[in-house]
Parts: structure tokens; C-alpha cells; sequence
């Protein structure tokens, strides 16, 4: 297991500036205002020749009812429980706080080990702030900027011996969308996004099938804003699922921070390999789940679409009708995709997601030998031959498949650029039903193949004399 350090302590004190800082990207949504970091995030951090796991946690807040504020804040004490150390940050400008005694105490009494860092610590304003985080009992303070990366090399000198203590497995969880053969690992888990509307239900899904209260959930709508990432094995497969903020039309949008999450969101969909587009059983097919639903084909990923909350519908066979009826008639560029019905409050469907999901990311990543394709091309165009526009006769001469991740196949013809778009949805539609590839997105590229034979402009070469009386000789002795 990989030594993990989780960063906690008041809004706004620059615990995601620093997580940012130790993983050496901009991961987590960084903002003026307080409490923009809800839940829990993971990082690979390096801080010199160390490797540890970092989790950027939700301000601490003296609420301890069932208020938003108050379930931040019991998920960032369970991510103290979680983690090997704890780094307590305060303002090192505003000095220390009330709350930061309170919880300091609280960390005092979690048994963890403690490191006090005192935060925007840069030139003269921070300096009576650091003498006061003495008085807090968690030993000498660990002066820090964040935001300019001074004093790394004395965090880096604390943390030396608590991470030496245990030691790191590095995985490298990318995904090479160009590799032969996708093959589903620890180091290489599944990797998949949970879009949708807001108040979809996307959190309280993936806790149902995490088996735990990871994500932080509620009746109000838009309470996740970071794109979080959570590893885990499901029934055997290991995977990487990414909850996103809830996505409204873009005309709604106009907070700062919301387009910082909804842009955080599009990059999940960037990176997984299926996206789950998450509908709501008593409002599905909304303008907006079509947009999200048609930017994940786009962007060439692996489609599911799940309709949560079935446990409160009624006549469900008379609206399971209406809801495949409907995915055929608004998204037919995700025709064949799997729709499953779940419940993320309950639990049901969980195992009908899981398979959809599996079955979607084997035909996203199937191959066809191009003695096969070609072979069913030569059926296609003998049933339906491709148009003659002007009189020129466009002939489609071979076919192979280029990629994987979706599949993309190249045709080579001639006149590419006066096939037919229908056309071209023909020979689609008609991989999508002869190689069992339903509801993934295909790339079909033409290319052009000229009729010229290579040999036709060049001059032949004359024989020398030599060479004729060689053959002459050649004859006569024959």
C-alpha cells in the first residue's frame, strides 16, 4: 500500500493550492471563495524522491449536524481514519483561529501522526502566524506558500521518515488508447465516468457500488463539483470511476466555478474509456442528458445509459417502453447501446450496470481481421453499390481497420470526396449489426486509390547491341 498524506483544515487556507503543488497538476477546482473542495480527492503526489498517495479534503467547519457543512465535514475526518498521516493547514496570515484549536484537538486525539503547516507563509505577514501555531501542541509549524512552492524542501525533510516507514507501490493508472491489446489491471484499472444532469443521483450511484460513503451526497442539487476519482474493484474487475459535477445547459451557467467543474467534468469524459450517462426515470431524454449523451460519442468513448431512481416508478414495463422508444428515436448515433434500469438509493440493477458496462468496453475495444472486412464489403456493395455521381463510378476497392478505442476502419476508393454521407452511414450501420458492435461509437475514414498503373508514364529502356548479341548468342545456342 502506498503511504497516504490527507490535507485538512479550515476553508480557504489553500489545501487544494497545495494538493495542486504536490501532484504537479491543476486537479482539483482552486477559487477565491471558501468550501469549493466538497469531496475527497486522490493524487499521485512527488515531493523530491518521495512517491505518496495525497487527498484533498473539504474544509473543516464547526457544524456537526446533518447540514451540508456538516457532512464535509465527518467525511474529511473519516479521510483522517483513512490516511497513514494527517498535514494540518492554517493561515499562517490570519493566525490561529478558534476553530483551528478545536481541531487540532481533534486531530491530537485521532492518533495519527500530525504535521502542522502553516500555509501563505511568504514574506513578513505570516510571521506572527507562525509564532501562534506553536501554542497549537502539534510541534514546530512547517512554514509553506502554496501558491509559489516555498518550503517543499522542509515538508519534504518531515515527511521523509513517516513515508519511509512504509513502502510505495507506484502504479501508473493511464491508459494507452493506443496498445494491441487492452488488458484490465490493477496498474491499469477500468476506467470509467459518471455524467448527467445534476441531481441525477451520480454520487449516490457510485457510492452504491463502492459499498461505502466516499462521495458526499444530499438533497440539494449541484453538491459535487470536482471531478473525483475513486479506485476500487468491482466483482472482480479493477476500476477508476469518476463522479462529475451535474451538467446544465450552458445559458445557466454563469458562476465561475461552475464552468470550472462542468470543464473539469469534460475532461473526465476525455479520460475514461465508458462514460455512464445517468437519467432521471421522471424526467429522461432532456435536452441537456442528449447534449451530454452525444458529446461522450464525439469524444469516441464506450456509451451506458442507466435511468436511476426506478424504485419510485410505478407501471415500470409501460415506461421501460417508452424509455428504449425514446433512445431510438433521440439518439440514434448511439443506436444498440445498453439502457439499464437502477436504483442508487437501493442497490438494484447494480449487477445489470456492471455487465452493460463490461460488454460496452469489449466491443469498444474489438477487432475484425481485414480478411473479414473485406469480404463483407464485397457482400455490402454487392447489395447496395455505391452511386455514380456525374457517371463516374466510385469503386471501394479494399478495407482494414485502423484503431481500436473505438474501432476506426479505413476504405480505400476512388473519389472519396463524392461518396455519399448516407452512404458511408450504410456501411456504419451495417458494422454495427455483422460484427455485434452495437452502441459504439465507429470512425469510418475514405481514403483515395488512384487507378494509375506506376509503370504507365515510364519510357521503356532500350537494349544495348551487347546485350542483343548476348541474347542472339543466347538463342542460337539453345
Amino acid at each position: 500500500m502506498s503511504f497516504t498524506l490527507a490535507i485538512v483544515g479550515r476553508p480557504n487556507v489553500g489545501k487544494s493550492t497545495l494538493f495542486n503543488r504536490l501532484v504537479g497538476k491543476k486537479l482539483a477546482l482552486v477559487d477565491d471563495q471558501p468550501g469549493v473542495t466538497r469531496d475527497l480527492r486522490e493524487g499521485a503526489a512527488r515531493l523530491g524522491d518521495l512517491r505518496f498517495t495525497v487527498v484533498d479534503t473539504a474544509g473543516l467547519e464547526d457544524a456537526t449536524d446533518d447540514s451540508l457543512q456538516g457532512r464535509m465535514r465527518r467525511l474529511s475526518e473519516r479521510a483522517v481514519e483513512m490516511a497513514d498521516a494527517a498535514l494540518f493547514l492554517i493561515d499562517a496570515r490570519a493566525g490561529v483561529t478558534a476553530n483551528d484549536e478545536v481541531f487540532a484537538d481533534i486531530l491530537r486525539r485521532s492518533g495519527k501522526p500530525v504535521l502542522l503547516g502553516a500555509n501563505k507563509a511568504e514574506g513578513t505577514a505570516g510571521q506572527s502566524g507562525m509564532l501562534e501555531a506553536f501554542g497549537l501542541g502539534l510541534g514546530e509549524p512547517i512554514g509553506l506558500s502554496a501558491e509559489h512552492g516555498e518550503g517543499m524542501a522542509d515538508l519534504l525533510v518531515a515527511l521523509q521518515p513517516l513515508v519511509d516507514a512504509k513502502p510505495v507501490e507506484e502504479a501508473d493508472t493511464d491508459v494507452d488508447v493506443e496498445d494491441e491489446e487492452r488488458v484490465i489491471t490493477p496498474s491499469k484499472p477500468l476506467q470509467i465516468a459518471v455524467v448527467g444532469r445534476p441531481n441525477a443521483g451520480k454520487s449516490t450511484l457510485i457510492n452504491q457500488i463502492i459499498g461505502e460513503d466516499r462521495l458526499l451526497t444530499g438533497p440539494e442539487a449541484g453538491i459535487t463539483r470536482d471531478a473525483i476519482a475513486v479506485g476500487f474493484e468491482w466483482e472482480g474487475t479493477p476500476c477508476r470511476i469518476f463522479d462529475t459535477a451535474g451538467m446544465r445547459k450552458r445559458a445557466k451557467v454563469q458562476e465561475k466555478l461552475e464552468k470550472l467543474s462542468v470543464a473539469d467534468g469534460l475532461r473526465a469524459v476525455k479520460f475514461a474509456e465508458v462514460v455512464v450517462v445517468l437519467l432521471d426515470t421522471a424526467i429522461p431524454f432532456e435536452a441537456q442528458d442528449l447534449r451530454i449523451a452525444d458529446l461522450a460519442e464525439r469524444e469516441g468513448r464506450a456509451v451506458v445509459v442507466a435511468v436511476n431512481k426506478w424504485d419510485l416508478e410505478d407501471d415500470k414495463q409501460d415506461k421501460l417502453k417508452q424509455l428504449k422508444q425514446g433512445f431510438e428515436r433521440l439518439l440514434p448515433q448511439l443506436r444498440g447501446a445498453p439502457l439499464v434500469t437502477v436504483s442508487a438509493k437501493t442497490g438494484r440493477g447494480m449487477d445489470r450496470l456492471h455487465a452493460a458496462i463490461l460488454k460496452a468496453h469489449d466491443v469498444w475495444n474489438r477487432r475484425v481481421s481485414t480478411a473479414r472486412l473485406n469480404q463483407w464489403l464485397t457482400a455490402m456493395t454487392e447489395a447496395h453499390p455505391p452511386p455514380a455521381p456525374g457517371g463516374r463510378r466510385i469503386k471501394l476497392r479494399y478495407m482494414t481497420q485502423a484503431k481500436t478505442r473505438p474501432p476506426g476502419f479505413v476504405v480505400m476508393c476512388s473519389h472519396p470526396d463524392k461518396l455519399p454521407e448516407a452512404y458511408s452511414r450504410y456501411l456504419v450501420n451495417g458494422l454495427r449489426e455483422d460484427f455485434d458492435m452495437p452502441g459504439t461509437p465507429i470512425r469510418l475514414w475514405m481514403r483515395s486509390q488512384s487507378d494509375d498503373n506506376p509503370y504507365k508514364n515510364r519510357k521503356k529502356s532500350t537494349p544495348s547491341r551487347l546485350n542483343k548479341h548476348v541474347r542472339k548468342g543466347a538463342t542460337k545456342k539453345s
